[in-house]
Protein backbone atom coordinates (compact mmCIF):
# COMPACT_ATOMS: atom_id res chain seq x y z
CA UNK A 1 0.00 0.00 0.00
CA UNK A 2 1.23 3.47 -0.91
CA UNK A 3 0.42 6.67 0.95
CA UNK A 4 0.32 10.43 0.45
CA UNK A 5 1.35 12.55 3.44
CA UNK A 6 -0.22 15.99 3.85
CA UNK A 7 0.88 18.27 6.69
CA UNK A 8 -1.33 21.12 7.83
CA UNK A 9 -4.33 19.00 6.88
CA UNK A 10 -6.80 20.25 9.48
CA UNK A 11 -8.11 23.13 7.34
CA UNK A 12 -7.75 25.13 4.15
CA UNK A 13 -5.51 23.95 1.34
CA UNK A 14 -4.24 20.96 3.33
CA UNK A 15 -7.76 19.72 4.09
CA UNK A 16 -8.88 20.05 0.49
CA UNK A 17 -5.64 18.51 -0.80
CA UNK A 18 -6.27 15.42 1.31
CA UNK A 19 -9.76 15.15 -0.20
CA UNK A 20 -8.34 15.68 -3.70
CA UNK A 21 -5.79 12.87 -3.39
CA UNK A 22 -8.40 10.64 -1.75
CA UNK A 23 -10.71 11.27 -4.71
CA UNK A 24 -8.03 9.58 -6.82
CA UNK A 25 -8.02 6.54 -4.58
CA UNK A 26 -4.90 7.49 -2.63
CA UNK A 27 -4.42 6.36 0.95
CA UNK A 28 -3.51 9.40 3.02
CA UNK A 29 -1.60 10.25 6.17
CA UNK A 30 -3.00 13.51 7.51
CA UNK A 31 -0.93 15.60 9.89
CA UNK A 32 -1.90 18.61 12.04
CA UNK A 33 -2.24 19.73 15.65
CA UNK A 34 -6.04 19.58 15.90
CA UNK A 35 -7.04 15.94 16.15
CA UNK A 36 -10.77 16.69 16.08
CA UNK A 37 -10.40 18.37 12.69
CA UNK A 38 -8.40 15.40 11.39
CA UNK A 39 -11.09 13.01 12.61
CA UNK A 40 -13.70 15.05 10.72
CA UNK A 41 -11.54 14.88 7.59
CA UNK A 42 -11.14 11.13 7.99
CA UNK A 43 -14.92 10.75 8.23
CA UNK A 44 -15.41 12.83 5.09
CA UNK A 45 -12.84 10.78 3.17
CA UNK A 46 -14.46 7.53 4.23
CA UNK A 47 -17.84 8.85 3.11
CA UNK A 48 -16.26 9.15 -0.36
CA UNK A 49 -14.40 5.83 -0.28
CA UNK A 50 -14.61 3.54 2.73
CA UNK A 51 -11.81 1.35 1.37
CA UNK A 52 -9.11 3.98 1.78
CA UNK A 53 -6.71 3.90 4.69
CA UNK A 54 -6.60 7.24 6.50
CA UNK A 55 -3.86 7.59 9.11
CA UNK A 56 -4.06 10.46 11.60
CA UNK A 57 -0.96 12.03 13.10
CA UNK A 58 -1.75 14.76 15.62
CA UNK A 59 1.48 16.69 16.14
CA UNK A 60 2.82 20.23 16.55
CA UNK A 61 5.51 20.58 13.87
CA UNK A 62 6.73 23.88 15.29
CA UNK A 63 8.80 21.77 17.72
CA UNK A 64 11.75 20.14 15.99
CA UNK A 65 11.75 17.06 18.21
CA UNK A 66 8.18 16.38 17.04
CA UNK A 67 9.26 16.68 13.40
CA UNK A 68 11.85 13.92 13.75
CA UNK A 69 9.41 11.79 15.78
CA UNK A 70 6.73 12.15 13.10
CA UNK A 71 9.06 10.99 10.36
CA UNK A 72 10.24 8.06 12.48
CA UNK A 73 6.61 7.08 13.15
CA UNK A 74 5.97 6.93 9.39
CA UNK A 75 8.92 4.68 8.55
CA UNK A 76 6.58 1.69 8.30
CA UNK A 77 4.59 3.27 5.44
CA UNK A 78 5.47 3.36 1.74
CA UNK A 79 5.13 7.08 0.96
CA UNK A 80 4.81 7.96 -2.71
CA UNK A 81 4.00 11.65 -2.22
CA UNK A 82 4.85 14.06 0.58
CA UNK A 83 3.10 17.44 0.71
CA UNK A 84 4.59 19.97 3.14
CA UNK A 85 1.68 22.37 3.54
CA UNK A 86 1.88 23.26 7.26
CA UNK A 87 2.68 26.90 7.88
CA UNK A 88 1.20 30.26 8.76
CA UNK A 89 1.65 33.94 8.02
CA UNK A 90 2.14 37.23 9.80
CA UNK A 91 1.15 40.77 8.90
CA UNK A 92 2.78 43.69 10.68
CA UNK A 93 5.89 45.84 10.43
CA UNK A 94 9.17 44.19 11.40
CA UNK A 95 9.59 46.70 14.23
CA UNK A 96 6.24 45.59 15.66
CA UNK A 97 6.80 41.82 15.51
CA UNK A 98 5.56 39.53 18.25
CA UNK A 99 8.84 37.62 18.30
CA UNK A 100 7.34 34.54 19.95
CA UNK A 101 4.98 34.24 16.99
CA UNK A 102 7.82 34.92 14.53
CA UNK A 103 10.04 32.26 16.09
CA UNK A 104 7.22 29.73 15.78
CA UNK A 105 6.59 30.76 12.17
CA UNK A 106 10.26 30.31 11.28
CA UNK A 107 10.36 26.87 12.87
CA UNK A 108 7.20 25.71 11.13
CA UNK A 109 7.56 27.38 7.72
CA UNK A 110 11.27 26.68 7.31
CA UNK A 111 12.83 24.30 9.81
CA UNK A 112 10.12 21.64 9.82
CA UNK A 113 9.78 21.78 6.03
CA UNK A 114 13.53 21.50 5.51
CA UNK A 115 13.91 18.59 7.92
CA UNK A 116 11.01 16.64 6.44
CA UNK A 117 12.09 17.36 2.87
CA UNK A 118 15.64 16.24 3.63
CA UNK A 119 14.60 13.03 5.36
CA UNK A 120 12.13 12.16 2.61
CA UNK A 121 14.69 12.85 -0.14
CA UNK A 122 17.26 10.77 1.72
CA UNK A 123 14.97 7.73 1.84
CA UNK A 124 12.98 8.06 -1.40
CA UNK A 125 15.01 10.00 -3.99
CA UNK A 126 15.78 6.84 -5.98
CA UNK A 127 12.26 5.43 -5.77
CA UNK A 128 10.24 5.62 -8.98
CA UNK A 129 7.10 7.77 -8.94
CA UNK A 130 7.81 9.69 -5.75
CA UNK A 131 7.09 13.39 -5.40
CA UNK A 132 7.78 16.06 -2.81
CA UNK A 133 5.52 19.12 -3.04
CA UNK A 134 6.26 22.10 -0.81
CA UNK A 135 3.69 24.84 -0.45
CA UNK A 136 5.17 28.32 -0.77
CA UNK A 137 3.24 31.46 -1.73
CA UNK A 138 3.09 34.26 -4.24
CA UNK A 139 4.85 35.96 -1.34
CA UNK A 140 7.72 33.59 -2.02
CA UNK A 141 8.41 35.50 -5.23
CA UNK A 142 7.22 39.03 -4.35
CA UNK A 143 7.79 40.94 -1.13
CA UNK A 144 4.50 42.22 0.27
CA UNK A 145 4.34 45.30 2.49
CA UNK A 146 3.82 44.50 6.19
CA UNK A 147 4.52 40.84 5.48
CA UNK A 148 8.28 41.07 5.00
CA UNK A 149 9.25 38.27 7.37
CA UNK A 150 6.50 35.96 6.19
CA UNK A 151 7.53 36.53 2.58
CA UNK A 152 11.14 35.82 3.53
CA UNK A 153 10.10 32.42 4.91
CA UNK A 154 8.37 31.66 1.63
CA UNK A 155 11.30 32.94 -0.46
CA UNK A 156 13.26 30.29 1.42
CA UNK A 157 10.68 27.60 0.61
CA UNK A 158 10.66 28.53 -3.08
CA UNK A 159 14.44 28.74 -3.44
CA UNK A 160 15.04 25.59 -1.39
CA UNK A 161 12.51 23.54 -3.34
CA UNK A 162 13.51 24.81 -6.79
CA UNK A 163 17.14 24.13 -5.89
CA UNK A 164 16.34 20.67 -4.56
CA UNK A 165 14.39 19.87 -7.73
CA UNK A 166 17.36 20.73 -9.91
CA UNK A 167 19.79 18.99 -7.58
CA UNK A 168 17.73 15.81 -7.87
CA UNK A 169 17.65 16.12 -11.65
CA UNK A 170 21.42 16.56 -11.72
CA UNK A 171 21.82 13.40 -9.66
CA UNK A 172 19.58 11.43 -12.00
CA UNK A 173 17.19 10.84 -9.10
CA UNK A 174 13.75 9.38 -9.68
CA UNK A 175 12.01 11.69 -7.22
CA UNK A 176 10.51 14.99 -8.37
CA UNK A 177 10.45 18.04 -6.11
CA UNK A 178 7.91 20.78 -6.82
CA UNK A 179 6.71 24.03 -5.31
CA UNK A 180 3.13 25.35 -5.22
CA UNK A 181 2.81 29.13 -4.86
CA UNK A 182 -0.78 30.25 -4.15
CA UNK A 183 -1.97 33.83 -4.07
CA UNK A 184 -4.81 34.89 -1.74
CA UNK A 185 -6.78 31.77 -0.83
CA UNK A 186 -9.90 31.54 1.29
CA UNK A 187 -8.82 29.65 4.41
CA UNK A 188 -7.90 30.27 8.04
CA UNK A 189 -4.66 31.92 6.89
CA UNK A 190 -5.81 35.54 7.20
CA UNK A 191 -7.22 35.07 10.71
CA UNK A 192 -3.93 33.69 12.00
CA UNK A 193 -1.78 36.18 10.09
CA UNK A 194 -3.77 39.14 11.39
CA UNK A 195 -4.58 37.64 14.81
CA UNK A 196 -8.32 38.18 14.39
CA UNK A 197 -11.29 35.95 15.14
CA UNK A 198 -13.09 36.51 11.84
CA UNK A 199 -12.08 37.52 8.33
CA UNK A 200 -14.44 38.03 5.39
CA UNK A 201 -12.64 37.41 2.10
CA UNK A 202 -15.50 38.82 0.00
CA UNK A 203 -15.31 42.14 1.82
CA UNK A 204 -11.55 42.43 2.18
CA UNK A 205 -10.00 40.74 -0.88
CA UNK A 206 -10.91 41.78 -4.44
CA UNK A 207 -9.78 38.46 -5.90
CA UNK A 208 -8.96 35.09 -4.37
CA UNK A 209 -9.22 31.35 -4.87
CA UNK A 210 -10.99 28.86 -2.66
CA UNK A 211 -8.96 26.17 -0.94
CA UNK A 212 -10.71 23.60 -3.13
CA UNK A 213 -9.53 25.43 -6.25
CA UNK A 214 -5.97 25.48 -4.91
CA UNK A 215 -6.15 21.75 -4.21
CA UNK A 216 -7.05 21.22 -7.86
CA UNK A 217 -4.05 23.34 -8.85
CA UNK A 218 -2.02 21.07 -6.57
CA UNK A 219 -3.18 18.07 -8.62
CA UNK A 220 -2.39 19.91 -11.85
CA UNK A 221 1.16 20.42 -10.59
CA UNK A 222 1.34 16.82 -9.41
CA UNK A 223 0.34 15.60 -12.88
CA UNK A 224 2.83 17.81 -14.70
CA UNK A 225 6.56 17.64 -15.34
CA UNK A 226 7.00 21.28 -14.29
CA UNK A 227 8.66 22.31 -11.04
CA UNK A 228 6.67 25.45 -10.17
CA UNK A 229 2.92 25.91 -9.95
CA UNK A 230 2.21 29.57 -9.33
CA UNK A 231 -0.81 31.87 -9.30
CA UNK A 232 -0.21 35.09 -11.22
CA UNK A 233 -0.76 37.90 -8.71
CA UNK A 234 -2.38 40.14 -11.34
CA UNK A 235 -4.56 37.81 -13.40
CA UNK A 236 -4.99 35.10 -10.75
CA UNK A 237 -4.45 32.50 -13.44
CA UNK A 238 -2.58 29.37 -12.44
CA UNK A 239 0.63 28.71 -14.36
CA UNK A 240 2.90 25.68 -14.53
CA UNK A 241 6.46 26.87 -14.98
CA UNK A 242 10.09 25.89 -15.07
CA UNK A 243 12.25 27.09 -12.15
CA UNK A 244 12.15 30.84 -11.60
CA UNK A 245 15.26 31.38 -9.48
CA UNK A 246 18.67 31.08 -11.17
CA UNK A 247 20.55 27.88 -10.43
CA UNK A 248 24.27 27.36 -10.95
CA UNK A 249 25.32 23.73 -11.17
CA UNK A 250 28.79 23.06 -9.84
CA UNK A 251 31.15 20.95 -11.93
CA UNK A 252 32.78 17.84 -10.48
CA UNK A 253 36.10 19.72 -10.58
CA UNK A 254 34.96 22.50 -8.21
Amino acid sequence: MKYTVITGASSGIGYETALAFASRGKNVIIVARREDKLEALKTEIHSMNAELDVVIQSVDLAKNENVYELYENLKAYDIETWVNNAGFGNFDAVSEHDLNKIETMLRLNNEALTILSSLYARDYSQKEGTQLINVSSGGGYTIVANAVTYCATKFFVSAFTEGLAQELQGQGAKMQAKVLAPAATESEFAKHALDVNEFNYDEAIPQYHTSKEMAQFMLDLYDSDKIVGIVDGNTYEFELRDPIYPYVARSTND
